[in-house]
């Protein structure tokens, strides 16, 4: 039984009342995990449509450019696409954060599915950068290292919010680190970016699913308990992707 029954259980409720509780916080984490996975896979299947539609393996990087684009990857790939695409995804994300109790629970999932898909668009271009097979690899790595960390988010009894907080503070530092990078292109401090990104990462999908368990409460109508399965779903997706991309950095074979 969950950490959150037990309490309950101390408090006096009748173990009727909280095996109920336990059942409906189990189908409560299921459907956000459900979400969660129809998210990734969404993106998985946009990602390798839209590298497929661009070009697929006729695509050729080189120092020069890209060549052995259609026009949907010119599209795609060049111009001011990109920016649009990564201007497009943080505002759902922003909306969906700051107006999510105003939204109904099927509106914020529609908008989680579309935030999904175009960000499988926008992460087409790792196909130009790594093998295919170095892809799949290393997602399959990812969700067996996620699975095991979410399970021990959920079954712990330690509390983990201080850790929540150094991560959340390192997370700021990974980004200001990678900014820097982006100026001076030091292979030494893109190693330690991909290192402490994976740590970040893994150590935020422990915490966000003990978070998102504690936020299940029994007394929520079908709006507000759809609205957390959103928003806990979404938190668990960003993880997992964030988690996979700086995997990739360390176990991808470049093309």
């Amino acid at each position: 039984m969950s950490d959150f029954d037990r309490n309950v259980a101390a408090r006096g409720i009748g173990t009727g009342q909280a095996a109920a509780i336990d059942v409906g916080l189990r189908a409560y984490m299921i459907r956000i995990y459900n979400y969660m996975a129809s998210g990734v896979a969404l993106t998985g299947v946009v990602s390798w449509l839209a590298f497929q539609a661009a070009g697929g393996d006729a695509i050729v990087v080189t120092a020069r450019g890209i060549t052995g684009l259609t026009p949907f990857g010119q599209a795609v790939y060049a111009g001011p696409m990109p920016i649009v695409l990564f201007i497009g995804t943080l505002g759902i994300v922003f909306f969906l954060s700051f107006r999510i109790n105003k939204l109904q629970a099927s509106t914020a999932l529609g908008l989680f599915m579309l935030y999904a898909g175009l960000l499988g668009l926008m992460l087409s271009t790792i196909f130009l950068q790594y093998t295919g097979a170095s892809i799949t690899r290393t997602f399959f790595i990812s969700a067996a290292s996620f699975g095991a960390l979410s399970l021990y988010g959920y079954t712990t009894q330690r509390d983990l919010s201080p850790i929540g907080s150094f991560l959340i503070m390192g997370l700021f530092g990974l980004i200001l680190a990678m900014v820097v990078n982006m100026f001076l292109g030091s292979h030494g401090l893109d190693f330690a970016i991909s290192a402490i990104g994976v740590l970040i990462f893994a150590g935020l999908t422990a915490w966000d699913t003990q978070k998102i368990k504690e936020m299940y409460s029994a007394n929520d109508d079908g709006t507000i308990s759809g609205r957390k399965a959103v928003m806990g779903a979404l938190t668990l997706y960003l993880d997992f992707i964030n988690l996979f991309l700086f995997l990739l950095r360390f176990m991808g074979d470049r093309r």
